[in-house]
C-alpha cells in the first residue's frame, strides 16, 4: 500500500527513502533496492554529495521519471539568489533530470534575506525546474515567516519518538503544510526501545516499522535511510501497519526532547 499526503498544493508519497550519509556505489545500490521494493519518493541534497548516484539509480530503474517524487536541497551556503539558481541547475545536471519535484532550502541562512532566497526558489518553480518548494530545519517562528513569504509546502526536520515538534506541527497545520521527518528512527535507537519492541512483538513486525507507521498515521512524511537491503524492504512495509489510538498515544509519551543532529550552524529551536 502506498500512502500519500495531500495538501492544497502538493501530493507526495508519505514514505520516502533518505540518502544522507550514503555515497558512491552504496548510494546507487541502496536507491536501486529502494525503488525495487516500492519506494516512490527519494530524498537527497547538495550537501550529501550523492545526487549523481541517486539520479543514475533512478534512470537505470524501469520506472518513468514522473513515477518518482524526487527532493533535493539548496545548501544554506548557496542561499544568495544567484547561487540558488546556479546550484539548482548544477543539482539537476548531477541528477540527470530537467526538474525535481521538491526543492528545499536545507537550513536557515544568513547569506541572504529569507525573502530573497525564497523569491529565487519560487522563480525556479515558475520556470518548471521544481514542481514545489519548501524549507528544512526551520523552527516554528522561522517557518511562520517562510509561509508568509512564499508558496512552500513542507518543513523537513528531525523528528522521532524522542523528539516532539508540536510548535512546528501547529504552524504547518495553520498554513496547510506537511512535515517531513528525517532520522525518524533516531539513528537506530528505536530498535532497542522496550515499548516499541513490545508493540512490534505483538504485531509481528519491527520497532522501526512501528515508528514509521506512527508517523504515517499522523500525516507526517518520513524518509528513513538504511544501507541494508533487508531493512530497506522492511521499512517500506510499514505502510501496511495500522496502530491503535492507545498505541499512538503511548509512543507519543516517549518524547524527551532528544535532538541527535545539530551542526554548529543550526538555529535555536522551540
Amino acid at each position: 500500500m502506498t500512502r500519500t499526503i495531500e495538501t492544497g498544493r502538493c501530493n507526495v508519497p508519505a514514505l520516502g527513502f533518505g540518502t544522507w550519509q550514503l555515497q558512491g556505489s552504496d548510494a546507487y545500490d541502496c536507491v536501486r533496492v529502494a525503488l525495487e521494493v516500492g519506494y516512490r519518493h527519494l530524498d537527497t541534497a547538495q550537501m550529501y554529495d550523492n545526487e549523481e548516484e541517486v539520479g543514475r539509480a533512478l534512470r537505470d530503474s524501469d520506472l518513468d521519471r514522473d513515477d518518482v517524487f524526487v527532493t533535493t536541497k539548496v545548501s544554506h551556503r548557496n542561499a544568495a539568489p544567484a547561487d540558488v539558481a546556479a546550484s539548482t541547475h548544477a543539482s539537476l545536471d548531477r541528477l540527470g533530470t530537467d526538474h525535481v519535484d521538491l526543492l528545499l532550502l536545507h537550513w536557515p541562512s544568513d547569506v541572504a534575506p529569507l525573502e530573497a532566497t525564497l523569491e529565487a526558489m519560487t522563480r525556479l518553480r515558475d520556470e518548471h525546474k521544481s514542481r514545489h518548494i519548501g524549507v528544512s530545519n526551520f523552527p516554528s517562528q522561522a517557518l511562520e515567516q517562510a509561509a508568509g513569504l512564499a508558496p512552500i509546502v513542507t518543513n523537513q526536520v528531525e523528528h522521532h519518538p524522542y523528539l516532539a515538534i508540536d510548535a512546528i506541527e501547529d504552524v504547518a497545520d495553520e498554513h496547510d503544510l506537511f512535515v517531513t521527518a528525517y532520522s525518524p528512527l533516531a539513528r537506530g535507537r528505536v530498535n532497542d526501545d522496550a515499548l516499541l519492541r513490545e508493540i512490534a512483538d505483538a504485531r509481528g513486525c519491527t520497532p522501526a516499522q512501528v515508528v514509521l507507521a506512527w508517523m504515517l498515521q499522523r500525516g507526517v512524511a518520513a524518509i528513513p535511510k538504511s544501507g541494508t537491503p533487508e531493512r530497506i524492504a522492511q521499512n517500506h512495509q510499514a505502510s501496511d501497519i495500522t496502530l491503535s489510538d492507545d498505541e499512538l498515544a503511548r509512543i507519543r509519551g516517549l518524547d524527551e526532547g532528544l535532538r541527535l543532529i545539530d551542526p554548529p550552524f543550526a538555529p535555536a529551536w522551540d
